[in-house]
């Protein structure tokens, strides 16, 4: 069954009256990543090609509109405690830093070079 059948048949199941365009599927994993099923995907293959354990991938029905999907990037920094997440942000704004400074002493030295030849050239040629 495809993804707008099987969100019919779940509908009807519950006696929801609602239009099945108002609700989407979703692979929901452990890891808390997120995916909507397209409407040419299989659910029940996909949710079976997980493994037989419910904990590492559920197939969750939500309205179209609230669901947004969450990466496997964003979804393993979600479990985070604040100050964890906090140290994460300095870590990076230093690397951040540290490339900003790189990217100008290249800058700054191609600078040179460029108006060292640019000195050189005659004057008519400038």
């Amino acid at each position: 069954m495809t993804t707008p059948q099987v969100l019919r048949v779940l509908l009807n199941k519950f006696k929801i009256e609602n239009s099945p365009d108002d609700f989407a599927l979703y692979l929901v994993h452990a890891s808390g990543e997120r995916v909507k099923l397209k409407r040419t995907d299989f659910p029940l293959v996909l949710r079976v090609m997980q493994g037989p354990c419910e904990q590492v991938c559920k197939v969750f029905l939500m309205e179209e509109d609230l669901g947004e999907e969450v990466t496997y990037d964003v979804a393993q920094y979600i479990k985070f405690e604040m100050p964890v997440l906090q140290s994460f942000i300095t870590k990076l704004k230093e690397e951040e830093d540290r490339e900003v400074q790189k990217l100008r002493r290249r800058y700054n030295y191609l600078r040179c070079i460029i108006e060292k030849q640019l000195r050189g050239l005659p004057e008519k040629c400038i």
